[in-house]
């Protein structure tokens, strides 16, 4: 009874091999945990890839399977180092990124960078806030009121929408980058209760002077929502595009200073409560250099890394 047990065991250790095999052709690019040689001799394999000197250590189940059992649902590496990523379907969860900073810190810039490299869906709240605004609806008129006061539009008017566009299937194929929100503890913990979690997050370090000086001479183009600045990148100077530039009533001094006093308010919180996946990075300096550290630390840094 004991032998039999013990081939039972074997057994099924050996299938989670032959599966991770399967989906490390699919879901891990390429050979995945170089698959040749795994079909050689698996453990030895492993342990030349840095897996310990016990290589592939499998759980009792190591491989979870749907009740189709057709659906790889779960697996799970454990050995010399941290789980390579999370995997459903074979497959890589998708990026679920947010990016921080005060205003003017560059996130815009930087999320046309995290965009293109890793195709995630860009999703700011301001952009959803200025079209509500621009419609005139009710909920527009009540968020101009504290934009142009230059104050935080309150969680309960903007976390709903946020909540409703991430459960969206191109968010859960895709996955996400989130510019800009969460500005507080209150909004992150309303995030976390809906289930909504993060594996990255990025801040943007920018002194206030600087966040002033990039501030008052922006200026939007309300078709294509691209941004200018005066001074740093100039708008085309085509006579159609010049005209329709619009200035934000809330990008003056004297809303951008109280902005930046609420946002060294929250700040602190946002941080500590997103203290094991935070990198900080200097926003001054070239725009392209800082690309190059955000997509690095997306790709490589704590959590699940993800293929460029």
């Amino acid at each position: 009874q004991q032998l039999r047990t013990c081939l039972g065991k074997m057994v099924r250790g050996w299938l989670g091999l032959c599966l991770l095999v399967c989906a490390g052709a699919e879901g891990l690019g390429g050979e995945g945990l170089g698959a040749p040689a795994l079909r050689q001799n698996p453990a030895s394999s492993l342990m030349a890839q840095g897996f310990g000197s016990e290589g592939l250590r499998l759980q009792p189940s190591p491989v979870l399977v749907g009740e189709s059992a057709t659906e790889l649902q779960i697996l799970c590496l454990r050995g010399g180092g941290s789980m390579i990523s999370k995997l459903r379907g074979g497959k890589k969860e998708p990026p679920k990124v947010i990016i921080s900073g005060a205003p003017a810190s560059g996130k815009g810039t930087q999320c046309e960078y995290i965009v293109k490299k890793f195709g995630v869906v860009h999703i700011s709240t301001g952009d959803a806030l200025r079209a509500q605004v621009k419609a005139g609806t009710d909920l527009g008129k009540l968020a101009k009121e504290y934009m142009d006061k230059g104050a935080l539009v309150p969680d309960d008017v903007i976390i709903g929408i946020v909540k409703d566009r991430l459960s969206q299937k191109d968010c859960e194929k895709k996955g996400w980058l989130l510019d800009g929100f969460p500005r507080t503890k209150v909004q992150a913990e309303a995030l976390a209760k809906a289930g909504i979690a993060a594996d990255k997050f990025i801040l943007l370090n920018v002194p206030d002077d600087v966040l002033i000086e990039r501030c008052i001479g922006r200026r939007t183009d309300p078709v294509t929502g691209k941004i200018y600045h005066l001074k740093f990148n100039p708008p085309p100077e085509t006579p159609e595009i010049q005209q329709r530039l619009v200035h934000r009533s809330d990008d003056t001094e004297e809303a951008m200073v109280k902005r930046i006093s609420q946002y060294h308010q929250n700040v602190k919180e946002i941080k500590d409560y997103y203290k094991d996946i935070t990198t900080e990075f200097n926003g001054v300096g070239d725009k392209k250099d800082l690309a190059a550290q955000i997509t690095e630390c997306i790709a490589k840094g704590p959590g699940p890394s993800y293929q460029i």
